[in-house]
């Protein structure tokens, strides 16, 4: 497949695209459509490793973009690892040229458990 431009870019979580893949593959079988090999690969690489739904990922995402020092990448990653620890979270903002304060990471980590439970 040649992708000639690519109209619209947006971050997901794990568990968003597993709803969405899952959904696409309950319309193709509906329809009689096989689904290709990477395509099942990709679904079950979701399946496996998201924690979470989509709707319990996207609210944590939302609540992190709220903090001061965070990115939106750095939000779908901690949404989709769910640290539970601090060091972690730390291990996580590695390649950032800045450190959070402990009441920072505590912040994500209460969000974090608050997305768990």
């Amino acid at each position: 497949m040649i992708v000639k431009e690519v109209l619209n870019e947006e971050l997901l979580t794990l568990a968003e695209v597993k709803e969405i893949l899952s959904r696409i593959t309950e319309e193709r079988r509906e329809q009689g459509i096989e689904v290709g090999y990477g395509f099942r690969k990709a679904l079950h690489h979701a399946d496996q490793f998201s924690k979470t739904s989509g709707e319990k990922s996207r609210e944590l995402v939302n609540k992190l973009l709220k903090l001061e020092k965070m990115k939106p990448a750095i939000a779908i990653r901690i949404a989709d690892i769910l640290p539970q620890s601090r060091d972690e979270i730390r291990s996580i903002y590695a390649k950032e040229k800045y450190t959070l304060s402990n009441e920072e990471l505590d912040q994500i980590l209460d969000y974090v458990l608050e997305t768990i439970e």
